[in-house]
């Protein structure tokens, strides 16, 4: 390090740091000073001594790096005026201060609290910009001690935070070093004038809320602290501050065009024109691909530059298909040919246009199959390690996701690597969102003194990921308002970086976005919109509000895509739900959101921040298959019936479908009756081909139901993806589907079998050879079904229309809207009870209810010798009845606990839904009823579609048969509608619902989607909601014995 001027500057620097602050506005209240000693924005990178030393290590390794992460003393102060005003002077011992681990958020610590709000400021409930609260605005206070390395004599030593939240000072050795704002960015000085021999003392003083917090009022937790790395790393005193790699390709896009900027900085780097830089560009399989030699020149601004240009011929192009990666090497040299310093950093050669009214990547017109991602953890907030960074992109890419959302800020540098290397289509956006304020005249993207922080951190996003080929976008930012500072923005970045287009959702159809990218628009917006933006593709930034049981109708969205060149896909919202780890006062676990940490007068918008695809472990949620099967890249059509005729389309952009085996199997009611492997599909990018699959001859069995299932496999291991995964899968029905009455059909003759028929003025009771039924005349229910000694029910047959609301429901009102349904499931008058028998073998049971203000509910049990009930459940409306649609039709019951082993055969394995239900095939499937309850808060679920019978037998194998006739919906858990109904969203967490000591089972005609086009308004799609109309379904009980198979 050079200390010479340190013990000249510190007497000065020292008395600033002490000397009360001028009369005026707080630092961190003033959108006009932004930083204060820092250096200028740069791309992530770290230096090395040399070049060899730059391909043999990682960037930690560095001889010229040094992590100061770790446990920092920390004192938190509810205020600014409660915080140590001199813990910065090395003399002020901090030795009786707690500890807190760097990085970190000090809410997961022992300090402060959590807050979940949507839209609103978390400290202003009247905000008034810039200034925030003084009587409650935390800080915390940091210091720690470090040794610069002796090796590192001579060179410049730099002090790089990769992200504090939402305002720092900071000093060295006592003297202030500067500050800065802007949460989601880096903030780096030069400190090797503060610096000295033997210890240092770095002091951090942070603040929960500043001028800077008006633009990141964004839909997240509210968190503080260092939430990124901290380190120093030390360069000559001539260095390489920063370089671009422009890897692009020529117009036919097949040969490599790299265009390299290395700027030198340093104290002497006006006058280091003679300084040589050399460049060389290694191939992925780490062959030179280009080399060259420059000298520095000093440009007419002042800036000391060496440039590169070198043509890569047919070079191996990078998309999120085919992430082909070079290594770029720089090297700095003295004038007298001595190596001063080496960068290195992997590039890929792409190009990210928007022409002819699409986006292209390579020219090719990619649908992005997106989704949004917060950088979350359920323990340490918003730090993230790279360990959860892998497993989201592993999860992604398995699930046929090529595009992410930085919503809605930059996010850890390490993340930008891993989407190179895996391939992962990045929107890059910037850390900008003033909800708060709304989109009127009072926004600050109105606001022209607001206009240097906006252009600021687009800057610092834009310098620092400039070098990545996974970002194909920047984005200004998130739900700011509209205004002169956006547009700005964009002219800055156009004239900065021509590489890459520019989208910002609140631009609308302006000219200041080159993509037209709305939230939350229905198909039917989507198709107008792009009828009208020919020049512009229409790319949803948010769409697929995936809040608890939702992320309904995403087929249909993009059947619609598919349909139009300019509809080139959307970003779910969004990947995890943002929920803690928490334990109730039992020790049970749940996931804490909004409002589980303060007291009642902290703002909070509860579970509206849960809204993933996977919970906050990462555990996938059932949508998650939805998603993977309707995002993936090839179709399968049948040509013909039964002919084994498959027509494959392949909708890769950059690959074949050699690099992946077709395997086909052919079942019979449920049953494997054949397998097959089809090799290496031969279907180039876009292209599709007709195989045939060499299906065996056999004669199809009356009553049986066959299928042929495809998956389409990956040969050998790519990024994010082992051998052997299933990309792609369809079923195709080889049989007619199931025909009404075919399940109450007579079965094989047998002796016939009397009933005797007790009629009691309490209970009627009905019993053959072997079991016995029984109907409360009180109820009308049937509450006993005995088999062979054994009770079978524990709980009788009710008619059901209610649905535990979803958050969904939640949005749309249906609570109060269909508050009726509920009435009608939980009150009904017994009109009749009355029992027929006009056969020894047979009686019938009817059972008519008056519901809803007088409509009829009816449910005929024909009970035959053999112990087989049909069950009929008719609803009547009264002529010209005006009633909401209902969330359900069907029945409830229950079985015993025992009767915990459920096997059926219907869509499966996971739950569906009548508007979520493309990825799951008919088979034959088992599960428990103690399925793991997948959603923070108590809401329907585990529905299974399109059931054709389910068996529930406990361990001995006895248990109750449902068949349908000739399909129903079926759940089968320890929950009743009514104990999963919350009075409002997010009330409950689900250990707050105790579990039944039965197995509640819902048999349903249907029940209505879960929608998901939003979660605050949107009603389920007319096609997937049940009208109120005269309805009726069947379905057969039977019981089951140990030795009783259910039907093949």
């Amino acid at each position: 390090m050079r200390t010479t001027a340190a013990i000249l500057l510190s007497l000065g620097l020292l008395v600033l740091a002490t000397a009360p602050s001028a009369t005026g506005p707080e630092d961190w209240e003033n959108p006009a000073l932004l930083h204060a000693g820092t250096e200028p924005p740069r791309a992530a990178f770290v230096p090395f001594p040399d070049a060899a030393s730059a391909l043999g290590l990682s960037p930690k390794e560095s001889p010229r790096f040094l992590s100061l992460n770790g446990d920092w003393k920390f004192r938190w102060s509810p205020s600014p005026a409660a915080r140590p005003l001199d813990f910065w002077d090395p003399a002020v011992d901090v030795e009786g201060w707690d500890e807190i681990p760097v990085p970190s958020n000090w809410m997961f610590h022992g300090y402060d609290i959590p807050i979940y709000v949507n839209s609103a400021y978390e400290f202003a409930p009247n905000p008034e910009p810039p200034f925030v609260p003084h009587d409650r605005n935390p800080v915390g206070s940091y210091r720690r001690a470090f040794a610069v390395p002796e090796a590192w004599e001579g060179l410049d030593v730099y002090l790089h935070f990769g992200a504090v939240k939402s305002f720092f000072y900071v000093w060295v050795n006592g003297m202030k070093a500067g500050f800065s704002k802007g949460s989601k960015t880096p903030a780096e000085w030069n400190i090797t004038r503060f610096l000295r021999p033997g210890e240092n003392v770095l002091a951090v003083e942070v603040y929960r809320w500043s001028d800077g917090s008006y633009l990141e009022c964004q839909d997240f937790w509210r968190l503080a602290g260092i939430e990124r790395d901290v380190c120093l790393y030390a360069a000559p005193p001539v260095r390489i501050r920063d370089f671009e790699a422009r890897a692009g390709l020529d117009a036919l896009y097949r040969d490599g065009k790299l265009a390299v900027t290395v700027e030198l900085g340093g104290e002497a780097a006006a006058a280091s024109s003679a300084h040589i830089v050399s460049m060389t560009l290694l191939d992925p399989a780490g062959k030179r691909a280009a080399s060259a030699r420059r000298a520095a020149a000093v440009l007419e601004d002042g800036r000391t530059i060496a440039s590169f240009e070198a043509t890569v011929p047919k070079v191996e192009r990078w998309s999120a298909e085919t992430p082909a990666l070079y290594r770029l090497v720089l090297e700095l040299r003295d004038p007298g040919g001595k190596v001063l310093e080496a960068v290195t950093a992997r590039t890929g050669f792409r190009t990210s246009e928007v022409k002819n009214g699409q986006l292209l990547v390579n020219g090719a017109a990619v649908r992005l199959k997106g989704v949004n991602r917060h950088e979350h953890d359920p323990v340490t907030g918003h730090v993230i390690s790279e360990d959860s960074m892998r497993l989201d992109i592993e999860l992604m890419k398995r699930s046929n996701i090529n595009a992410v959302r930085t919503c809605h800020y930059p996010d850890d540098p390490r993340w930008y690597e891993l989407c190179d290397e895996y391939g992962l289509y990045l929107v890059d956006e910037a850390n900008i969102e003033s909800h708060g304020m709304g989109y009127g005249p009072a926004s600050l993207a109105k606001d022209p003194a607001w206009g240097p922080a906006h252009l600021d951190r687009v800057r610092r996003m834009v310098e620092r990921d400039k070098n990545h080929p996974s970002v194909i976008i920047w984005s200004l930012g998130n739900e700011g308002g509209d205004g002169v500072n956006f547009e700005e923005a964009y002219r800055w970045i156009k004239g900065r970086d021509p590489s890459r287009p520019v989208q910002y959702e609140r631009a609308g159809l302006e000219e200041h976005t080159d993509i037209v990218c709305p939230m939350y628009a229905s198909i039917e917006e989507m198709l107008a919109t792009v009828a009208k933006t020919p020049n512009r593709p229409l790319i949803q930034c948010e769409y697929a509000h995936s809040m608890g049981n939702s992320t309904g109708n995403l087929q249909d969205y993009w059947d619609a895509i598919e349909s139009h060149p300019q509809l080139q896909g959307g970003f779910i919202w969004d990947w995890v739900d943002q929920g803690f780890a928490a334990e109730n006062e039992r020790g049970e676990p749940y996931w804490a959101f909004g409002g589980d940490y303060g007291p009642a007068d902290v703002p909070s918008d509860a579970n509206f921040c849960c809204n993933g695809l996977v919970a906050p472990d990462r555990t996938p949620h059932p949508a998650l298959d939805e998603v993977k099967k309707v995002y993936q890249y090839v179709d399968f059509a049948p040509l013909a019936p039964g002919s084994g005729e498959i027509e494959i389309r392949n909708r890769y952009d950059f690959i074949s479908l050699e690099r992946f085996d077709l395997l086909w199997e052919l079942t019979a009611g449920g049953k494997a009756l054949a397998t097959g492997t089809l090799e290496r599909p031969n279907a180039g990018p876009a292209v599709s081909v007709v195989v045939r699959i060499p299906l065996p001859e056999f004669q199809p069995e009356p009553g049986v139901e066959y299928f042929l299932n495809l998956s389409l496999r990956t040969r050998e291991a790519w990024p994010g993806l082992p051998a052997g995964h299933v990309v792609a899968s369809e079923q195709i029905a080889l049989s007619p589907p199931p025909a009404q009455g075919a399940g109450t059909a007579p079965g094989p003759e047998s002796a016939p079998r009397t009933l005797a028929v007790e009629a009691g003025p309490r209970f009627i009771r009905v019993a053959g050879d072997d079991f016995s039924v029984r109907f409360d005349r009180l109820t009308g229910s049937l509450d006993s079904f005995v088999h062979e000694g054994r009770e079978l029910i524990a709980s009788g047959v009710e008619p059901n229309f209610w649905r535990a609301p979803t958050d969904n429901d939640f949005g749309n009102q249906m609570p109060r809207r269909l508050a009726l349904w509920r009435r009608a499931s939980l009150h009904r008058e017994l009109r009749s009870l009355e029992i027929r028998q006009s056969d020894p073998g047979e009686a019938t049971v009817a059972v008519v209810y008056s519901i809803a203000g007088g409509q009829t509910q009816t449910l005929e049990y024909t009970i035959a010798g053999d112990g087989r009930i049909v069950l009929r459940s008719t609803l009547t409306l009264r002529p010209g009845a005006k009633l909401p649609e209902l969330p359900r039709f069907g029945l409830k019951m229950a079985v015993p606990r025992a009767c915990d082993r459920i096997r059926w055969f219907g869509r499966g394995p996971f739950e569906s839904y009548g508007d979520r239900k493309t990825a799951a095939f008919v088979g034959l499937y088992d599960m428990t009823a103690d399925e793991p309850f997948p959603y923070v808060s108590p809401q329907e679920y585990g529905n299974r579609t399109d059931t054709r019978w389910m068996a529930v037998r406990d361990g001995e194998g006895r248990g109750l048969l449902v068949s349908g006739d000739p399909v129903f919906e079926f759940s089968a858990h320890p929950y009743w509608p009514e104990d999963l109904t919350l009075e409002r969203r997010g009330a409950k967490h689900p250990p707050e619902v105790p579990e039944r000591g039965f197995v509640c089972l819902t048999l349903d005609a249907a029940q209505m989607g879960v929608g998901g086009d939003d979660s605050w308004g949107a009603l389920v799609h007319p096609a997937y909601t049940l009208p109120a109309k005269d309805i009726s379904f069947t379905l057969i009980l039977r019981p089951l014995g140990p030795g009783d198979a259910p039907p093949s």
